[in-house]
This record gives C-alpha cells, sequence and structure tokens, in this order.
C-alpha cells in the first residue's frame, strides 16, 4: 500500500492548518500509521513564517510539536501529490475549489467531516479571538485527527 498523504489547508497556515500538521502528525504516529503530513493556506500573506505563538502554545500545552514548520501558500502541484487536501471551513474549500485541476477535486474535502460528532463542520478561526478559541481548535482537530486516522487504517 502506497503512503497516504495528507495536507491541511487555512487561509493564512499560522494557526488551523499547522495545528492539524501537529496534531495528526503526533496521532498518526501513536496509532503505527506511516502518513506523509504537510500544511498550506490559501493566501500568502505569512510565507515563511512560524505559526502563530498562541496556537504554539496551545499546542504545546497538549503535547504537540510545531518544529519546522513554516507558512507556504497552496501550489497548483500539491493537488496531484496529496491524496488528502482538507480544508478547515468552507471559505477555503471553495478557495481550492476554484484553483484544483477538474481531475483532482475528488481530493478536497472539509476535515471536520471525519469528525465524531458531525455537529460542527468547520474549525472556526481563533486569529482575531481570544486564548479559548485556540483552545477550541484543538479540541475540533483532535476529533476530526482520530477519525481521519480510522478512515486511512481501513
Amino acid at each position: 500500500m502506497q503512503t497516504p498523504k495528507v495536507l491541511f489547508i487555512c487561509l493564512g497556515n499560522i494557526c488551523r492548518s499547522p495545528t492539524a500538521e501537529a496534531v495528526f502528525r503526533a496521532r498518526a504516529e501513536q496509532a503505527g500509521l506511516n502518513v506523509i503530513i504537510d500544511s498550506a493556506g490559501t493566501s500568502g500573506w505569512h510565507i515563511g513564517e512560524a505559526p502563530d505563538q498562541r496556537s504554539i502554545e496551545a499546542g504545546e500545552a497538549r503535547g504537540y510539536n510545531f518544529k519546522g514548520q513554516a507558512s507556504r501558500k497552496v501550489i497548483r502541484a500539491d493537488f496531484g501529490e496529496f491524496d488528502y487536501i482538507l480544508a478547515m471551513d468552507d471559505q477555503n474549500m471553495r478557495a481550492l475549489e476554484e484553483i484544483c485541476p477538474e481531475s483532482y477535486l475528488s481530493r478536497l474535502g472539509l476535515f471536520l467531516d471525519y469528525a465524531n460528532d458531525g455537529a460542527t463542520r468547520e474549525v472556526p478561526d481563533p486569529y482575531y479571538g481570544g486564548g479559548d478559541g485556540f483552545t477550541r481548535v484543538l479540541d475540533l482537530i483532535e476529533q476530526a485527527s482520530d477519525g481521519l486516522i480510522a478512515a486511512l487504517k481501513t
């Protein structure tokens, strides 16, 4: 079986998608799943920047590692490279659909479609909110990560 490749997408690639990358990397490793993981943004506002310090602090408090991460913008080649391209919200999903070659549209999805509760479809952007927003993002990403791992193991 080929190693699955997963790309997490948010707007600036400094809050939600780097958190998803860090959480999913740790949980996939714990589950013994061999997977290639990356993250990117639909905007180029923060290219080369480290994740938001609030994301790092919230994630590290739960034992996640953000080392080596730097913001990048999604590129056309990503659509052929990654098997799963998972947006954090509808806005970024629409942005991906606009630039994705038609032959790869089936690789796009919302990350929270893998969460068990299914009540929330979007990971809210915590950038302009308080610290509790980053904790909420972690909760949602952990749920969806576990669901994606289960799907990849079947």
